[in-house]
C-alpha cells in the first residue's frame, strides 16, 4: 500500500565513480536528498558537475559504487534484473537531445508505443489508438503517428520523446536538461507542456539544468551540485533570493545575465 507521508524517491549517500586508465574518477560523492511525491525538484549545476550522472543513477542507467537509491520504499540495488525492469515502468526519463533519442527509422507512433508492447500493456489496435491519444495529449496531431523523427523539428522530437515517457503513467518522470538543446521560446512551451502534464498526471518531476531561471519558474525545491557534491539545498526562495555558496551565485548571475 502506498505511504503518502513516505518520499517518492530517497537518495541516500550515492557514489558513483568511472574508470580512467587504471584510476577512477568520482562523478558524484556522498550525494544524499529525498523527493516527496507530486513535487519537482530541480538538481542544478555547471558542466561536469555529476548532476546528469545522478538522474541516470536513479534511472539505473549506471551503476552506483555505493549508497542506496530507494523508490516508493524500495532499495533498487536489492532488486534483480526483471524486477527493475517492472521498476522502469514507474519511473521514466526524458533526456537532452531528443532526436539522439529517438530512432529514426521507426514511425513516430511505434516509438511512443514500444513501452507498452515491451511491458505487455497493450497490443494491435490498441497500441495504435493509445499512440493517437498520446500524441494528442502532447500537443500533436493523431496523423503524426505514420510519420518518421526526421520529419519533425526540435520542440517537436522532444514533444515525441515526452509521450513515449508518459506512456507507462509513470510515477516519477526525470528531466535530464529537457530543453537545452531548444530555442528560447519552444523551451518555454516545452516546460509549459510538463507542467501541465505534471498537473494532470499528478507527476513527480527531478528536473536535471544548469539554468536557475528556469528552476525559479518550474520547481518547488532545488539543490545545487558542483564537482560530485551538494553544495546547496533549499526552497527555491532561499537558493534563488539568498544564495550561500558561490557556485549558487555564479549560477544564478549566468542565468539571468
Amino acid at each position: 500500500m502506498m505511504d503518502s507521508n513516505r518520499p517518492l524517491l530517497e537518495i541516500i549517500d550515492l557514489k558513483v565513480t568511472f574508470p580512467l586508465g587504471k584510476e577512477e574518477i568520482s562523478a558524484v560523492d556522498g550525494v544524499t536528498f529525498s523527493l516527496s511525491r507530486g513535487t519537482t525538484l530541480g538538481v542544478v549545476g555547471e558542466s561536469g558537475s555529476g548532476k546528469s550522472t545522478i538522474a541516470r543513477a536513479v534511472a539505473q542507467l549506471v551503476i552506483p559504487k555505493s549508497g542506496q537509491i530507494i523508490f516508493d520504499g524500495i532499495d533498487l540495488s536489492s532488486l534483480n534484473n526483471k524486477a527493475i525492469r517492472g521498476m522502469r515502468a514507474r519511473m521514466q526519463m526524458v533526456f537532452q537531445d531528443p532526436g539522439g533519442s529517438l530512432n529514426e527509422y521507426m514511425r513516430v507512433g511505434k516509438i511512443i508505443t514500444e513501452p507498452l508492447l515491451v511491458h505487455g500493456l497493450a497490443k494491435g489496435k490498441e497500441l495504435a489508438k493509445r499512440a493517437e491519444e498520446l500524441l494528442v495529449q502532447v500537443g500533436l496531431q493523431k496523423e503524426d503517428a505514420s510519420r518518421y523523427p526526421h520529419e519533425f523539428s526540435g520542440g517537436q522530437k522532444q514533444r515525441i520523446a515526452i509521450a513515449r515517457a508518459i506512456s507507462l503513467k509513470p510515477e516519477l518522470l526525470i528531466c535530464d536538461e529537457p530543453t537545452s538543446a531548444l530555442d528560447v521560446t519552444v523551451q518555454a512551451k516545452i516546460l509549459k507542456l510538463l507542467a501541465n502534464l505534471r498537473n494532470e498526471l499528478g507527476l513527480t518531476l527531478l528536473f536535471i539544468t544548469h539554468d536557475l531561471a528556469v528552476v525559479n519558474e518550474f520547481c518547488d525545491e532545488a539543490i545545487v551540485v558542483s564537482k560530485g557534491k551538494i553544495v546547496e539545498r533549499g526552497d527555491i526562495t532561499s537558493v534563488i533570493h539568498s544564495p550561500s555558496h558561490p557556485i549558487t551565485k555564479e549560477l544564478i548571475a549566468s542565468s539571468y545575465a
